[in-house]
């Protein structure tokens, strides 16, 4: 098995989108890439923690690559726009890659160029790559929150 870690806005609808490709084995909500050890979600809103809500996607490379993950991650969410997603705006919804290796680094960066250069978006893509750091499990009530209330439409 293997991790990555991605930020796209609300974890909610990411965590529910990466559930259902075939391969994931576990997505998770939570925080990472701050300063703040064990944050709360009430700690991240201040956005003053420098987390991000993000979604940890233990997968299966044998069933699904790395690569297919960052094509997933692209059609979730808009990566042109810097803190935020939807009504959501901070910097805790900012788009994000954290890469948990050099292999994974490298696959972010020309994934991010790719998409780049497609012009499939009106502005430039402004997602972050940055190396992962601690992950913080977000509280109970976040994770499958979509699945809980009978909202798992997300399809990428």
């Amino acid at each position: 098995m293997a991790k990555a870690t991605f930020g796209a806005g609300c974890f909610w609808g990411v965590e529910a989108s990466f559930r259902q490709l075939p391969g994931v084995i576990e997505a998770i909500s939570g925080y990472s890439g701050g300063t703040t050890v064990r944050p709360s979600y009430k700690d991240v809103c201040t956005g003053t923690t420098g987390h991000a809500e993000v979604v940890e996607v233990t997968y299966d490379p044998a069933r699904i690559t790395y690569e297919q993950l960052l094509d997933a991650f692209w059609k979730m969410h808009d990566p042109t726009t810097r803190d935020r997603q939807g009504p959501d705006v901070g910097s805790q919804y900012r788009s994000v890659i954290f890469y948990h290796d050099e292999e994974q680094k490298r696959a972010a960066e020309a994934s991010k160029a790719a998409q780049d250069a497609s012009k499939l978006y009106r502005g430039p893509i402004v997602t972050a790559i940055e190396k992962a750091g601690p992950f913080y499990e977000a509280e109970d009530y976040h994770q499958r929150y979509l699945e809980k209330r009978g909202m798992v439409s997300c399809k990428v």
